[in-house]
């Protein structure tokens, strides 16, 4: 997959672009009905696959709460599941507010024609373009008509699907309901963090932690509670899969001052100070509990360790 940052002067020119539009955040099951859509028009003419998504995400710029905004995948995250799904061309277009003012005329003939010059486009019957959301679906179809190309809808179903879809993940990973998010997106959730320096008390009761830093302020991340995870560690001799547990929140038995996300890598003790690590959520185990003591602590993530390591086998 060649994937463009600019418009001017660096896109090629497309083979027949079959071409949608959207956020594709998360890349779920929903989305992947697209692809499949998008995929099966470009085999039909002998074209090329092309998705247009926007960088930073068009809420953040044009919400008046753009904070509130958490995502499912970040920018690289979203590129390699787009990878993965066998897309041609992502082009990542740089949203800003003259973007985001442009009329749908606009739109269409300055961006969409002029810059992909698209054989077919395919996009939700839904879908609203232009400042104050003036264009529609059916207004695209007649530029198509006048600019000479085919524009084809995304069924409401299929559409209803990725909203629903979109907010039941959500809702799931903040409820700590792993098992619905799993099954919606398609693939166990992740993110990735830096691995920082702790206070290594885990390491002195028997279970060492990689203490995670997470660079997107963006990304959702998981309720609080004990999950049992994968883990990946790009940068180590091998890419290899790790099995673990993991614990986001308070540690009310130690402080209960800080949220800390902290990952116990089973059969791992190598230094990964300052790497970037890839937590994959398997399954939740158990809420977050006040323990009397270390010693309950340390016997309770005993238990942890054999339910994950029962999940995870």
């Amino acid at each position: 997959m060649r994937v463009h940052r600019e418009l001017a002067g660096s896109l090629p020119e497309f083979n027949r672009a079959v071409v949608t539009i959207g956020t594709f955040d998360g890349l779920h099951m929903g989305h992947r009905k697209i692809i499949a859509q998008l995929k099966e028009e470009a085999a039909r003419i002998g074209g090329e696959t092309v998705i247009i998504t926007f960088h930073p995400h068009p809420r953040k710029i044009v919400s008046s709460v753009p904070g509130d905004i958490k995502l499912l995948t970040t920018l690289q995250e979203k590129i390699s599941l787009l990878e993965a799904a066998g897309i041609d061309h992502l082009v990542v277009v740089p949203f800003d507010h003259i973007f985001s003012n442009q009329t749908a005329e606009q739109y269409v003939k300055d961006f969409l024609y002029a810059y992909f010059k698209p054989h077919t486009v395919i996009i939700g019957y839904d879908h609203r373009f232009g400042k104050g959301r003036e264009g529609n679906y059916q207004l695209m179809k007649e530029y198509g008509k006048t600019l000479g190309f085919e524009v084809k809808e995304i069924s409401e179903q299929i559409i209803n699907e990725i909203v629903i879809s979109s907010t039941r993940i959500r809702h799931a990973l903040k409820g700590n309901d792993i098992a619905a998010a799993n099954q919606f997106l398609g693939y166990p959730y992740f993110f990735e963090g830096v691995v920082i320096e702790g206070n290594k008390l885990g390491r002195t009761i028997g279970y060492p932690t990689a203490n995670l830093h997470i660079s997107s302020e963006e990304k959702l991340i998981p309720g609080n509670g004990v999950y049992a995870v994968t883990v990946i560690i790009p940068k180590t001799s091998e890419t290899k899969v790790y099995k673990g547990m993991m614990n986001i929140g308070l540690r009310p038995t130690v402080d209960g001052k800080k949220k800390v996300i902290e990952v116990n890598i089973f059969d791992f003790d190598a230094d990964i100070y300052g790497q970037t690590i890839q937590v994959h959520l398997q399954e939740y185990l158990r809420g977050e509990v006040k323990f009397n003591g270390l010693d309950e602590l340390k016997e309770q993530l005993r238990k942890d360790k054999l339910a994950a390591i029962n999940v995870l086998a």
